[in-house]
C-alpha cells in the first residue's frame, strides 16, 4: 500500500513538472496570453547547429513534432511563437528588420515592458557595427552572407513593438531609455561597451526581475 501511494504521489509530481507547450498564432495573441496548449503530442525543441546555420541561416531553434506532420507544417510556416514552460520562441519566419528577413525556425525571447525581445544574427547596418564586434555588412542571400562571415556565432537583441508589430534594434540607445529610471544599472551598463547579446540580455533580465 506504502508503495502505491508514493507511486501515486510521483506520478503526480511528474505530471506537475512536464513543460506545458502553448502555440501563438499571431502577435495581438501573445501578447493577449490567448494561445492554444498543444495536448497531442511533445513539442520537439533542438538547438541547431553552427554548420546548419551556416549553410541555411535562420535562427538558432528549429521547433517540430515528428509524429504530427500537420502541427509540424503549421509550426515551421504559420506559427507565431511558441511557449514551453518558462521559455519562450519567436518565429523568425514572421519577422523582418528593415526589409531584412531573418530566415526560417525560432529565436529565444521575452516579454519585458510591454513588448517582446528576442536575439538574433546581426542585420544589415547592424552587422556593420563596431559594438556588435562586426566588420561586415548582410548583402544579397543572408545564407550567403552568414556563410561568409563570422556572424554565425554573433548575436543581438531586438524588440517588437506591441502596437505596430515592428522590430527594432535594442542598442545603447534603446537600452539607455529602458533603464533610465535604474541610474545605478545604466550607469554599469554604458561601462560594459557592448551591445552583444551576451550584455543586453544580462540587463533585459535583470529589468525582467524588477518588473514582477
Amino acid at each position: 500500500m506504502r508503495k502505491l501511494w508514493i507511486f501515486c504521489i510521483m506520478s503526480l509530481v511528474g505530471l506537475h513538472l512536464a513543460a506545458q507547450d502553448i502555440v501563438y498564432s499571431n502577435l495581438k495573441d501573445l501578447l493577449a496570453y490567448d494561445g492554444d496548449t498543444v495536448t497531442v503530442t511533445t513539442l520537439k525543441i533542438e538547438k541547431r547547429t553552427k554548420n546548419q546555420i551556416s549553410l541555411s541561416g535562420g535562427a538558432d531553434y528549429k521547433i517540430s513534432a515528428d509524429d504530427n506532420k500537420s502541427l509540424c507544417k503549421y509550426l515551421k510556416n504559420r506559427c507565431y511563437a511558441v511557449q514551453s514552460d518558462t521559455s519562450l520562441y519567436v518565429n523568425c519566419k514572421k519577422l523582418r528588420y528593415k526589409r531584412l528577413r531573418f530566415g526560417g525556425w525560432y529565436a529565444p525571447a521575452m516579454r519585458l515592458a510591454g513588448n517582446i525581445f528576442f536575439s538574433a544574427i546581426p542585420m544589415g547596418s547592424v552587422a556593420g557595427s563596431s559594438s556588435v564586434t562586426m566588420d561586415v555588412t548582410l548583402g544579397g542571400s543572408v545564407g550567403d552572407a552568414i556563410a561568409a562571415s563570422g556572424l554565425v556565432s554573433k548575436r543581438v537583441y531586438y524588440e517588437i513593438d506591441a502596437a505596430t508589430g515592428k522590430v527594432d534594434f535594442v542598442g545603447k540607445d534603446r537600452m539607455c531609455a529602458l533603464l533610465e529610471s535604474h541610474s545605478e544599472l545604466k550607469e554599469e551598463y554604458l561601462k560594459e561597451n557592448s551591445e552583444s547579446a551576451v550584455i543586453t540580455g544580462k540587463y533585459l533580465q535583470i529589468l525582467k526581475k524588477l518588473e514582477k
